[in-house]
């Protein structure tokens, strides 16, 4: 009976791997390509009237999001993020933009160390300094970020940096409640 199962049970190990390999390429290629378009123009539903900034592309919540992160800008050193938050109506500005961000740690587990809750200057300017994310489980180097700002719906969001980079830009696009 055995010997009937173990090549059965090889062939599922090796597709969920594969699976969670293709999937882990993806998101970094989709965030490369995130990162290298920056905000640029999308249409709106009235031909000729092109939306000005293109929102940021959401993500799932994931597992280990926890409310009520301490209000911090570091939880380490060796990799700042920062950005402009931004209304995807008009390009402007958004100050006040409660943004909350969670990490692994070092050792690639989730805790109350690297969770922070930090809020968009006057300019919509944000700033967060950590560690360089490790990847875990199959998954590439990744920031999570949840974006809440009164007349937006909310963000939730995944940053994927680059390995060697220290210093990213990830500005955050909201779309207004109204659109």
């Amino acid at each position: 009976m055995y010997r009937l199962l173990l090549p059965y049970f090889a062939v599922c190990f090796f597709s969920l791997i594969f699976i969670n390999m293709k999937n882990s390429y993806t998101e970094i290629l989709l965030s490369e390509s995130a990162q290298k378009e920056g905000a640029g123009e999308i249409q709106s539903s009235q031909p000729g009237k092109p939306l000005p900034c293109q929102p940021t592309p959401p993500a799932e919540l994931g597992p280990f999001y926890e409310p009520n992160a301490p209000e911090r800008m570091s939880v380490g050193t060796g990799h700042t993020l920062s950005g402009v938050v931004r209304s995807s109506a008009d390009c402007s500005p958004i100050k006040g933009a409660r943004i909350e961000i969670w990490l692994a740690g070092p050792d690639g587990k989730y805790s109350s160390d690297y969770r922070a809750t930090l809020y968009s200057k006057k300019s919509g300017e944000y700033r967060f300094e950590s560690h360089f994310p490790p990847s875990y489980s199959g998954r590439p180097p990744h920031i999570h970020i949840k974006i809440e700002a009164r007349g937006y719906q909310t963000l939730i969001t995944q940053f994927y940096p680059i390995k060697g980079q220290f210093d990213s830009k990830f500005d955050l696009v909201l779309v207004p409640i109204s659109q």
